[in-house]
C-alpha cells in the first residue's frame, strides 16, 4: 500500500512524453515571449537599400540555359541553383535587347552566386556591354583566375582601352599565347589590340596586328565580316581608300551569304591580295600611291590627332567582341 501512495502523489505526465522532450528554459522563454539573446545576435540584417532582383516569367526555366552552366551551379542549393540558373536565361534573352537589364539579371546571379566562373563571366559581358569597364575588368579577371580560361581575353584588352590605357590592354593581350586561342577569340583580340594601336597612333602596326590566318576572303565564318571590316576601316585610316573599299565591300558579301546560309563554312569568289607575314606588298610606282608601310621615326608615327580607333569603346555600333 505504501507503494501505491508514492505513485499516487507523484505528478501525471502527458501521455507518450518524455522528460527529455522539454527543451530546457522552455517555459522561461514563453514567459518572456521572445527569442534567446544568442539568436538575437545572429539575425541576417537586410539592407533597406539593395536594389531588389528583377521579375523572372513563369515560363523560364533552368533548362534554358546549356548543360555546360547547369553543371557549375551544382555546388549551389537546389533551390539557390534554380534562381541562378533561371536569372542567366534572361541574360542571354535580353542582352541585345535590354542590356541594362540584363545586367541587373547578371547581378542578381552573381549576389546568390559569386564564385561561379560563369556568373563572374556573364556579369563581366554585361558590364562590359553597357559600357561600365572597370567592373567588366574586375569580374572578367575574376572568371580568368577561377577557370583558368582565356575566350574573354578580348573583352579585358578592350576594357582597358574603355579605361583609356591603350599600353596596358597591349600588355595584357600579350599574356596568351595565340596559338592556344580559338580562331573566334583570336579574331577578336586581334581587333581589339589593333585599335589599342590606333589609340596610341600607330596606325600602321594596328594594321598589322589584323594581318592573321583568319583573315582569308576564300572562306569565310561568323567572326570574318567584322575582321574583314576593321581592315578596311584601318586601311581607311591610312589614306588606301580603293583597298578599303574592296574589303569593306567584301565584308557587306560576307554578312549576306552567312545570313543566307546556315553553313559554317561559305566559298566566296573573290579575288585580293593579302599582305603575307613575311614580306610586305611592292610598291608600284604606276598606282602613284605611297608604300603602305612607308617606315617613320617612332616619334613621329600616326597622324597626330586624337583618334579612339574604329571601334572605340565610347562609340555605338562597335564591332569589338561582346563575348559569351
Amino acid at each position: 500500500m505504501a507503494d501505491d501512495d508514492k505513485r499516487r502523489s507523484r505528478p501525471e505526465r502527458p501521455a507518450g512524453r518524455s522528460p527529455r522532450d522539454a527543451p530546457a528554459g522552455r517555459s522561461q522563454r514563453q514567459d518572456q515571449g521572445e527569442r534567446p539573446i544568442w539568436q538575437q545576435r545572429v539575425e541576417m540584417q537586410r539592407d533597406p537599400d539593395r536594389e531588389k532582383s528583377p521579375i523572372i516569367p513563369e515560363s523560364i526555366t533552368p533548362n534554358d540555359v546549356d548543360m555546360v552552366v547547369r553543371v557549375q551551379l551544382k555546388t549551389l542549393t537546389a533551390e539557390n541553383a534554380e534562381m541562378v540558373a533561371r536569372h542567366l536565361a534572361m541574360v542571354s534573352l535580353l542582352i541585345d535587347q535590354d542590356p541594362e537589364l540584363a545586367h541587373k539579371h547578371a547581378l542578381s546571379a552573381a549576389r546568390r552566386a559569386g564564385r561561379i566562373a560563369v556568373v563572374r563571366e556573364t556579369v563581366g559581358v554585361t558590364a562590359y556591354t553597357v559600357g561600365d569597364y572597370p567592373l567588366a575588368l574586375r569580374e572578367l579577371l575574376a572568371h580568368r583566375r577561377i577557370s583558368g580560361s582565356n575566350d574573354q581575353l578580348p573583352l579585358i584588352v578592350d576594357s582597358e582601352r574603355g579605361m583609356n590605357r591603350p599600353d596596358r590592354a597591349l600588355k595584357m593581350a600579350r599574356e596568351a599565347d595565340r596559338k592556344s586561342l580559338t580562331p573566334a577569340v583570336r579574331v577578336n583580340l586581334a581587333i581589339a589590340t589593333s585599335g589599342a594601336r590606333l589609340d596610341l597612333g600607330e596606325n600602321e602596326l594596328a594594321l598589322s596586328e589584323l594581318e592573321i590566318p583568319e583573315l582569308n576572303p576564300a572562306k569565310v565564318f561568323d567572326y570574318s565580316p567584322p575582321l574583314f571590316r576593321a581592315y578596311s576601316n584601318t586601311l581607311e585610316i591610312l589614306g588606301r581608300t580603293q583597298d578599303a573599299k574592296k574589303w569593306a565591300d567584301l565584308a557587306q558579301r560576307a554578312e549576306v551569304a552567312l545570313a543566307g546560309k546556315p553553313e559554317d563554312v561559305l566559298e566566296i569568289v573573290e579575288e585580293i591580295e593579302i599582305p603575307k607575314f613575311s614580306e610586305r606588298p611592292k610598291f608600284d610606282p604606276a598606282l602613284k600611291a605611297k608604300p603602305p608601310f612607308e617606315k617613320k621615326p617612332f616619334d613621329n608615327r600616326g597622324t597626330g590627332k586624337s583618334n579612339r580607333g574604329f571601334d572605340g569603346p565610347s562609340r555605338p555600333g562597335r564591332s569589338a567582341p561582346r563575348g559569351r
